[in-house]
């Protein structure tokens, strides 16, 4: 017999996100269908979210490092995260990784991208931090290349701080992620970045035209962090010019420098930037979940049932009009009546 659930609601359906008044119709843990008719309530179903960049290990630092550049405070191996991370043990990194985590899950969060430092033992420790909880790391490590086979593939901190052909090369036969930052403190690393032909690049604040030229040429997509990059003092990304050129998603960076809460990413990145609330919401949902290769970001047939519900008649969202708009620059964690997040087996 299998596990039927039923969800009302306005439903943001489809990749284009089209609101659709009814009901989700979930089994087994993927979505079996969306019946379209009337129903009584304003709560809007959402896609759960993919929070395509992170570092979660920093959790034991939440706002540290005050008055410090980017380099002081996360440059490695002596930036002032990488300093802390060495001083805590293993049981409290774990710890204040799950709690983060539990508070990703919580508000509406599926799954995360995370560049997890510490070699093997860092990438154990995440997956140590996410055992029970229904949100998935999409964990890639550093620092040694037998993270490949322990995790899901390789983060890189970039191209000026060292040579990643050996890690690209071990990705691309193990047929896992290779992911590396570029462009965050200058446009000097870009090329040599693109020249390992990475599956994503992380920031890209700042860029030439030649870049952008690669990089849609290549279609290689970008995650941009734009609070983290505005807190740090690197500037923030031109989300509409890198749109032009290639798939954005979105995420959240440091945990010391920021909250992991898609809902305050997306409101800064709609604010910030000339680009739709639809897209953006693209950006925070199934962009991820493409580079992630994930099968949720969307609610429709055949999708894990990944979605939460927002109660529309919360004194924040009451008398909404456009429901994309008020997810993306409107809604937040208090918000979130309900979060389901299940992966068919």
């Amino acid at each position: 017999m299998s596990d039927r659930r039923v969800i009302e609601g306005r439903i943001l359906h489809g990749t284009a996100f089209e609101p659709v008044e009814g009901r989700v119709i979930v089994a087994d843990g993927q979505i079996a269908g969306i019946e379209e008719e009337p129903v009584d309530t304003d709560d809007i179903v959402v896609p759960a979210f993919v929070n395509a960049h992170t570092h979660i290990g920093d959790s034991i630092a939440k706002d540290a490092g005050e008055g410090l550049g980017l380099d002081e405070l996360v440059a490695p191996p002596d930036g002032l995260k990488h300093r802390l991370l060495r001083e805590a043990t293993y049981e409290e990194t774990v710890a204040a990784m799950e709690r983060s985590l539990s508070f990703m899950q919580s508000s509406g969060t599926a799954a995360c991208i995370e560049f997890r430092e510490g070699g093997v033992e860092g990438v154990r420790a995440m997956a140590e931090a996410a055992e029970g909880l229904a949100i998935e790391s999409v964990t890639l490590g550093r620092d040694e290349i037998a993270v490949i086979e322990a995790g899901d593939g390789f983060g890189a901190s970039g191209a000026r701080d060292g040579e990643f052909g050996r890690e690209r090369t071990a990705t691309r036969k193990a047929d896992k992620l290779f992911g590396i930052h570029a462009g965050e403190r200058d446009p000097d690393d870009v090329n040599g970045a693109l020249d390992l032909d990475p599956d994503f690049l992380v920031h890209m604040v700042h860029t030439d035209p030649i870049h952008l030229d690669r990089v849609a040429d290549r279609g290689v997509p970008v995650v941009v962090c734009p609070r983290s990059n505005l807190v740090t003092g690197a500037g923030t990304p031109d989300i509409a010019q890198l749109a032009e050129h290639t798939t954005v998603a979105l995420g959240t960076d440091n945990v010391m420098l920021n909250s992991p809460s898609m809902f305050r990413e997306m409101e800064f990145a709609a604010k910030l930037s000339d680009v739709s609330a639809r897209y953006v919401l693209k950006m925070a949902t199934h962009h991820g979940a493409d580079i992630a290769g994930l099968n949720c970001g969307v609610i429709e047939e055949d999708r894990d049932a990944r979605l939460f519900v927002l109660d529309g008649d919360s004194d924040n969202l009451t008398g909404y009009k456009n429901p994309v708009r008020a997810v993306v620059r409107r809604a937040g964690v208090g918000d979130v009546r309900e979060v389901l997040l299940e992966t068919a087996d």
